[in-house]
């Protein structure tokens, strides 16, 4: 896609209205809807959020964030950012203010959220990327953001199972991952890659 077509797209975007039920997001380029999540993810954004200390981070659901030099507006599970660097108003909240994103993946978002988003959140210069997988019943923990463009990943990862608990050193806290559910019956994937 050329650099005028996606700033077509984003324009559009900007404007679009999806239909109630869906969520929406622009992911270089590509307009990606999606259905309500299921009750497992709910359960473990709600988990999640309540383990960061509010006196410290705020974190935040259906929060746009706006890539610089990138295509994209996507709307992570959660966003933690301090209070006082945060804007008064907006719908886009700029990735340089943000110190973690959050995506549970769902079995249609295995590969945009090990993959797309991966670079995505690198590019913007996110210092920590957390995957949360019901799926796998895994964490994967990403830091260190380097690079520009799809080329961009993070360099360092771990893999914790539910049960153990994450290290989020950038925050202050430790994780406790064992309230967090798993889908059943969804057939197991190979993400994270080696």
């Amino acid at each position: 896609m050329t650099a005028v077509d996606e700033r077509g797209v984003a324009e559009f975007f900007e404007g679009f209205e999806p239909p109630d039920g869906l969520k929406v997001e622009l992911l270089r380029g590509e307009i990606v809807m999606m259905a309500s999540p299921d009750l497992v993810h709910n359960l473990i954004v709600m988990l999640l959020g309540r383990q960061i200390p509010l006196e410290h981070w705020y974190s935040l659901q259906t929060q746009d964030v706006d890539i610089v030099d990138e295509a994209s507006e996507p709307v992570p599970d959660l966003v933690v950012v301090a209070p006082e660097i945060l804007p008064a108003s907006g719908r886009l909240l700029p990735a340089s203010l943000i110190t973690m994103v959050v995506e549970v993946v769902s079995k249609t978002s295995v590969e945009r959220d090990y993959c797309v988003k991966r670079s995505i959140y690198a590019a913007g210069g996110i210092p920590v990327y957390l995957i949360v997988d019901p799926i796998m019943a895994q964490c994967v923990l990403l830091t260190r953001p380097e690079g520009e463009g799809e080329r961009a990943d993070y360099k360092g990862q771990e893999v914790k199972k539910f049960g153990i608990p994450v290290l989020l050193e950038e925050l202050g806290v430790e994780l406790d991952t064992t309230g967090f559910g798993t889908l059943p019956d969804v057939k197991p994937h190979r993400f994270p890659l080696p």
